[in-house]
């Protein structure tokens, strides 16, 4: 049970852990056993969820004491995202009697589901299911020496009005040796053009380079041991044109200079030249939603697990990545990244409602208002065509 354990979840295994599951599953475990938290209804009727998490509040779901490892947990709740902003609803998580979170993100983007949309996602550690993404699942191992709390607080303006969930655990009298603990941290940030001039591909003249991360949006900041398992990445891009010309930049260990130099946000995530049309999904990459405006226009959520290739550190991981080409574009990022490390660490706060607050969207007619407002400022020649 040890060697199997020590394979999912340590760091730089030389055995593939996603190779050694069906052999794994083989192996009888010992000194385990389990168990579940879920919101059944006690009295034995079928109201089977927590009701009325009124606005403001918090309420503790999982409590466990002793040592385990979470291998499961699903979530839904009512109402529907138009009326219960998953981006609003936090889910916390404090492992070995901890009074601070080691995760700490919005529900929605969590799992796989940014801005409040709600559409289908695939992926080995994550997943929104059937109907219209309303099932949340997570099957990242989340292990726990000294007990474990959940807790969702409801900073929306509704009421939760139900909330099912299951908690599936196996209870452990102790851990393997070198089992980390599961991490995951919320960011969003509006960026801003440098030079305020939006100079994607050198459009009005040489760019400014960025040998250094410098106003790079941050995907992970860790101080400690331990290795990153992957992001969901969210990008609302306001202009049709393609915002993947920046590169991943991963700082490890203090080098002032990036450890892992990419070539581009898609080549980062596994694609090439440019953005898909159509969602796609494999178990460890791929676009769960695409835009449906001209361009790059619009809403795209990609994402990568490095759950082959997990990216190992001693002390200390930075993960950036440009906005544009050298951090030319304003764009409307938000991320949630996932690590394990050698103990449940503190993260730093999330943003609060305000800043998490989506960006609207900008269509065609929005367009078409810039393009009247040019043609006045150009005396309004019929003949005028734009570029």
């Amino acid at each position: 049970m040890k060697t199997m354990f020590r394979l999912m979840i340590c760091c730089c295994c030389t055995v593939p852990a996603f190779a050694q599951e069906m052999t794994g599953l083989a192996r009888i475990r010992e000194h385990a056993k389990s168990k579940r938290v879920s919101s059944y209804d006690r009295s034995g009727d079928n109201n089977d969820n927590v009701q009325h998490i009124k606005s403001g509040e918090k309420r503790v779901i999982f409590d466990v004491k002793g040592a385990g490892i979470i291998q499961h947990i699903w979530f839904t709740m009512g109402p529907e995202p138009d009326k219960l902003s998953r981006n609003d609803v936090i889910i916390s998580m404090y492992w070995d009697g901890n009074d601070y979170p080691s995760v700490q993100s919005p529900i929605g983007p969590f799992f796989g589901q940014g801005w409040n949309d709600s559409y289908l996602f695939t992926s080995a550690p994550l997943a929104a299911t059937p109907v219209n993404g309303m099932g949340l699942v997570s099957y990242f191992a989340m292990p726990f020496a000294n007990g474990a709390r959940i807790e969702i607080e409801n900073q929306s303006a509704s009421e939760i009005r139900t909330l099912y969930f299951y908690i599936d655990y196996l209870e452990m009298k102790e851990l393997p040796p070198q089992t980390g603990r599961f991490h995951a941290w919320y960011n969003h940030q509006l960026t801003a053009a440098e030079d305020s001039v939006e100079n994607e591909h050198w459009m009005f003249g040489p760019g400014k380079p960025n040998k250094t991360g410098s106003n790079n949006y941050v995907i992970a900041d860790i101080k400690g041991k331990g290795h990153f398992a992957g992001v969901n990445y969210y990008v609302h891009s306001p202009t049709p044109y393609w915002y993947g010309e920046g590169d991943d930049m991963i700082f490890i260990d203090g080098d002032e200079r990036p450890t892992l130099h990419g070539t581009g946000t898609e080549d980062y995530f596994n694609t090439s030249w440019g953005a898909p049309d159509k969602p796609y999904a494999s178990p460890y990459f791929g676009y769960a939603k695409v835009n449906g405006e001209k361009g790059f226009l619009g809403r795209t959520h990609i994402y990568r697990f490095h759950i082959q290739d997990p990216v190992c550190f001693d002390t200390s991981f930075r993960f950036t990545i440009e906005h544009g080409s050298m951090n030319v574009l304003t764009l409307d990022l938000a991320s949630v990244a996932y690590w394990y490390q050698a103990k449940a660490s503190r993260i730093p706060a999330i943003p609060d409602a305000a800043a998490r607050k989506p960006r609207p969207l900008i269509g065609p007619a929005d367009i078409h208002r810039w393009r009247n407002e040019w043609r006045k400022s150009k005396g309004n020649d019929p003949a005028l065509w734009g570029n």
